[in-house]
């Protein structure tokens, strides 16, 4: 799978059509791996921490999650890269897994948040199979929720494990629980858990599309996300400015 370099984190080079169609591939070939969403705030964060910089370029995907990330790609020659959206990936999975072959299952989100989802989604899409939910705590799992959430997922068999926490602390997850977990494919897909089951707004399309989708965001929860927009922002396209002068070097192995 071609990856574009985007400071040093390795984005797939893909569209919406083909990361569906790369997870349905991977679990009916049990092959296991984690999928990474990845905007501006996540290759932002990888800047300053090398060991979550390491998870993103070793996700099985590593999804261009908004559109700075498909601009970036098309300065490379990409010019089929698109933005793979969390919720328009969990919602474009789920339609093609309406006939039930395939179970999932969601970790994450605030209390309720994930049996919202449940219901939402198999009205939606009449047939899926959604074999489990699970509520994590706001901290790491202790033994006994380990322990727990393990007794689930061994009962439920899903092949495909969603799992709705913010970035970073999603993709360590991933990273730490997928040889642990009895699951194919675990999908970090962030705000989608609070989209999909109507607890937050979405952006408008066009927002999407233009980049300003956070904005939106700034507007609906300015205390939580206003140092990763105002900040995060505008250091990343001084960080692009200087990637593609050749002012500096963003290795994808270092």
């Amino acid at each position: 799978m071609t990856r574009v370099n985007v400071l040093g984190v390795g984005v797939s080079a893909i569209n919406l059509s083909q990361a569906t169609g790369l997870i349905l591939e991977a679990v009916r070939q049990n092959r296991r791996g984690y999928v990474a969403v990845t905007g501006v705030h996540g290759v932002s964060e990888a800047q300053s921490d090398p060991e979550f910089r390491r998870i993103l370029n070793a996700a099985f995907l590593n999804t261009p999650d908004g559109m700075p990330m498909t601009w970036v790609g098309r300065l490379q020659s990409v010019r089929d890269m698109d933005r793979v959206y969390g919720p328009d990936l969990m919602l474009s999975v789920c339609a093609a897994t309406q006939d039930g072959s395939i179970r999932h299952f969601f970790y994450g989100g605030a209390p309720g948040v994930a049996d919202e989802l449940r219901t939402a989604l198999s009205t939606r899409f009449p047939g899926i199979s959604v074999c489990g939910t699970y509520t994590p705590p706001f901290r790491p799992l202790n033994f006994d929720e380990e322990t727990e959430l393990l007794g689930r997922l061994r009962e439920a068999r899903p092949h495909i494990c969603w799992v709705g926490l913010s970035t970073p602390k999603q993709e360590r997850f991933m990273a730490a629980y997928l040889e642990k977990l009895p699951t194919t494919v675990m999908v970090g897909v962030g705000a989608a858990f609070d989209i999909l089951s109507g607890r937050v707004r979405q952006a408008p399309l066009w927002m999407q599309r233009n980049g300003v989708e956070w904005l939106f965001r700034l507007t609906q929860e300015p205390k939580r996300l206003w140092k990763r927009y105002l900040l995060n922002n505008p250091m990343f396209v001084l960080r692009i400015l200087a990637q593609f002068s050749g002012l500096r070097q963003y290795p994808l192995n270092d």
